[in-house]
């Protein structure tokens, strides 16, 4: 046992996505903490990768950064219950207008341990069938094909921050382009 006990947690702050507690932790030496704690309710990712090699990745506008960004497929689950991979087989086909049944489980992430348990499950996609982007009312996004080398110098360049996606694109070029 690590010796830290939680003793409260108070909902401050309900939200879509996420809830906002603050908890009460005694630590092992007896003092009593303070942490804000952030339950997040999941998501997922998809590096969709074309016949010829190229990454699908999109383009949206992301309000807590007010611009433009450029990450692979990603969304939250619609439930707790929701199993991941149903989720990214909706997100993918929602955001990129791809469809696929063949997705494999590349990495778990944890984002921001330190106050926040999100939990994000990228899958790899192969096999497509285009349908139609299906998007919610406030997404705008727009679809490109890159190469993995092309995503890797946007990353080294700054020009890709999204965490998510670079964890995903690192894992996946290490997994599938280096053998």
């Amino acid at each position: 046992m690590n010796g830290f006990e939680r003793m409260n947690r108070e909902l401050v702050y309900k939200a879509n996505v996420i809830d906002i507690y603050e908890d009460t932790i005694k630590c092992p030496d007896g003092k009593i903490v303070k942490y804000d704690y952030i339950d997040h309710i999941g998501a997922v990712a998809v590096v969709p990768v074309l016949d010829d090699g190229r990454i699908l990745m999109v383009k949206q506008y992301r309000n807590a950064l007010d611009r433009d960004t450029l990450e692979i497929p990603a969304g939250k689950l619609d439930s707790k219950e929701e199993k991941p991979i149903d989720a990214a087989m909706r997100e993918l086909e929602e955001e990129t207008g791809y469809k696929s049944t063949n997705l494999e489980l590349l990495i778990t992430l944890r984002t921001t341990v330190a106050f926040c348990n999100e939990k994000i499950e990228v899958y790899v996609a192969h096999d497509f069938v285009k349908t139609a982007q299906n998007l919610d009312d406030d997404e705008d996004i727009d679809v490109y094909a890159y190469t993995i080398e092309e995503l890797c110098e946007l990353i080294y360049e700054s020009k890709i921050q999204d965490a998510k996606t670079i964890a995903a694109i690192m894992a996946y070029k290490d997994r599938y382009c280096c053998r």
